[in-house]
């Protein structure tokens, strides 16, 4: 059984409180950083072209994807970092990420407009910084023993 020791302080002093995410996540773990996910599947094909919903639904499969690659699964996120062309498409991308996550204790997060990401028809991007409870996976001890040599 894994045993989650993080912390969410949603309304630190002299902060005003936070609507769908928490100001503060700490806790010990093993770090993981997940890059920035795309909306492509695993064939490398784009997913939901034009469409924002799609687009976010392959984003956060292909986040969980490789969270279960180091151990972890998604109430290991502390830190979720939103990239969009389009700052309307906000409440859907949130609404997708509400599928996946625990809604009564998100994740820190921050959302960025920007001008392009490298490709004019994807829409976001979403990295993630996760906390992971207990020793490494084999596989994954395995690498990391292998890369020290």
């Amino acid at each position: 059984m894994r045993q989650r020791k993080l912390a969410y302080i949603s309304e630190p002093e002299g902060v005003a409180p936070s609507s769908g995410y928490t100001h503060v996540v700490t806790g010990r773990g093993r770090l993981a950083a997940i890059a920035g996910q795309l909306p492509f599947d695993p064939n490398g094909e784009l997913v939901g072209q034009a469409d924002p919903a799609a687009q976010a639904r392959q984003v956060f499969e292909n986040m969980r994807n490789c969270l279960r690659a180091v151990g972890a699964e998604f109430d290991d996120v502390i830190k979720l970092t939103y990239y969009l062309t389009n700052i309307d498409d906000v409440p859907t991308v949130l609404s997708v990420r509400d599928e996946f996550i625990n809604t009564k204790q998100p994740p820190a997060s921050t959302v960025v407009q920007v001008v392009a990401l490298f490709r004019p028809d994807i829409l976001l991007e979403v990295d993630a910084l996760a906390l992971i409870p207990g020793e490494a996976p084999e596989s994954v001890s395995t690498q990391l023993n292998t890369q020290a040599r």
